[in-house]
């Protein structure tokens, strides 16, 4: 664990939001643990101890504070910006892979042995992967006592306990409140819920411009598995144990969340991949401060901060449409993948909207006649390739997947250029320093902003963005005059 105790304490004294996530703040004298900008005055330093991971201040003994909900803060950025064990262990724990698989499961996705995989997190995190995983069964029970009228069993098998007792037991440990009673505190003043659907907040760290986040996943979504609707972006969702969908809509502080899940199971793994489709664990600020060293990008920082990455929910379904759109308009591509959908999807009933389809599986775009889709012979090739080598584990761009290994792999494919895989590399994998400097968009913005514009120069001038090339792509592409760079206004067709 490395934990600089004398910066930990200037934040906790400023009560910096920005920090919320990155670390928690243990207080000796009432065996409490907070989020760096809780609102109770700051407690002596000598009784402050700082823990970099709440499963690590669980695990101390500490509970949770009541006025600052720790548990249920930004996730730390280091997940997102980096691809080495540690963080490809904790996007995976957050998908679900420890409740579904358990260690060794994980162990098996990661391709080290279980005592790699333990010393690793507990030498980083003060905590190994079991410890992890019940500090997110925790809150996610949290979650479904405070936003449903689920008898407290189903609560507890929903969120992944293996017995009423554990459930109990856990919840009174971390919340220092029996569920009963956090049911009851969440009920004062509460809105009525509407049947079938969970209300959650998705909390990010400020600032979060929605325009190119929401405008690009409204302008590129695909007819029947995604819309615009009353001001918010809805999609279906492919998850482990049955499917669901969200709808997402950008508020001043935080992203309303309403979900429908077929299995109340998938609530945690839901939720973490609606976050990592928003990029909500971003530090912005650690974004544009660099980004603002650029005199070029500087102005366009200052007129809207903190823009974030859109991402995908699944990977290899953002693999398949970045293929579907090569060299192709946005609208064409929309209708290459609503074919696809139409023919190989399964059908989803939605009352409270217009989406009629899950996107295809991998398995089931195996059984796709390439003489039935509508493109040339060669991208129909590359289309098929790529299908056949996600199945057969080839490529593998999952929540753990290895960045370096996937680009390799994804380049040895037929059809594959650069732009293909740095597209999937920004957003399937997440990898906050991709860079598409051959896009037409980011060509025309780097020639109207005065950068140069060759590829190969711009790769050479963007050195200085380093790691934050994808932010600077949605900064880039913002000078241009497309949909996806603005909120939609009406619903989408």
């Amino acid at each position: 664990m490395n934990v600089d105790t004398e910066h930990c304490v200037r934040v906790v004294q400023a009560k910096d939001a920005r920090f919320d996530g990155w670390f928690f703040t243990a207080v000796l004298t009432t065996g409490i643990y907070c989020r760096p900008s809780c609102p109770v005055a700051p407690p002596k330093v000598e009784n402050m101890r700082f823990y970099p991971s709440a499963a690590a201040a669980q695990q101390a003994g500490f509970r949770a504070c009541k006025r600052c909900r720790p548990d249920a803060s930004p996730g730390s950025p280091r997940w997102n910006e980096r691809a080495d064990l540690v963080a490809r262990a904790m996007r995976l724990i957050a998908d679900g892979v420890v409740d579904r698989e358990g260690v060794p499961g994980l162990a098996r996705q990661l391709g080290y042995s279980v005592r790699q995989i333990e010393r690793s997190l507990n030498a980083e995190l003060g905590a190994g992967p079991l410890a992890l995983a019940r500090a997110q069964r925790a809150q996610t029970a949290r979650l479904l006592i405070e936003t449903s009228a689920l008898p407290m069993g189903e609560v507890a098998f929903a969120a992944g306990f293996s017995s009423i007792r554990t459930f109990n037991d856990t919840v009174r440990e971390v919340f220092a409140l029996t569920p009963t009673e956090l049911r009851q505190r969440a009920a004062r003043g509460l809105a009525t819920a509407t049947p079938g659907l969970l209300s959650l907040r998705l909390p990010y760290r400020a600032p979060l411009c929605p325009d190119n986040l929401f405008g690009h996943l409204a302008a590129t979504g695909v007819p029947g598995v995604e819309e615009w609707r009353d001001g918010a972006y809805r999609r279906t969702l492919r998850l482990p144990h049955g499917h669901g969908i969200v709808a997402l809509k950008p508020m001043p502080d935080h992203i309303a969340c309403q979900l429908s899940l077929a299995d109340l199971r998938d609530l945690s793994i839901a939720i973490s991949r609606c976050r990592w489709m928003l990029d909500l664990d971003a530090d912005p600020v650690a974004v544009d401060d660099l980004l603002s060293g650029d005199p070029a990008l500087a102005p366009l920082v200052a007129k809207a901060p903190g823009r974030r990455v859109p991402r995908t929910v699944d990977p290899a379904e953002f693999a398949v449409r970045a293929v579907l759109g090569q060299q192709v308009s946005t609208a064409a591509a929309r209708t290459h993948a609503a074919r696809l959908v139409t023919a190989h999807g399964e059908p989803v009933d939605d009352p409270w909207g217009g989406l009629t389809h899950l996107f295809p599986s991998v398995e089931a775009l195996s059984t796709l006649d390439p003489e039935a889709l509508a493109m040339p012979r060669t991208r129909r090739n590359t289309l098929t390739g790529l299908i056949a080598a996600l199945a057969d584990g080839t490529v593998d761009l999952g929540f753990g997947a290895d960045w370096s290994e996937a680009r390799t792999r994804l380049l040895a494919l037929p059809g594959f250029g650069p732009w293909t895989v740095e597209s999937i590399a920004m957003r399937s994998l997440g990898d906050p320093d991709a860079f598409i400097p051959g896009d037409l968009g980011i060509k025309l913005a780097a020639e109207a902003l005065g950068l140069p514009s060759t590829p190969g120069a711009l790769t050479a001038h963007s050195a200085a963005w380093r790691p934050w090339r994808a932010y600077a792509v949605q900064y880039l592409w913002a000078t241009g005059d497309h949909a996806i760079n603005r909120l939609p206004i009406g619903d989408s067709a």
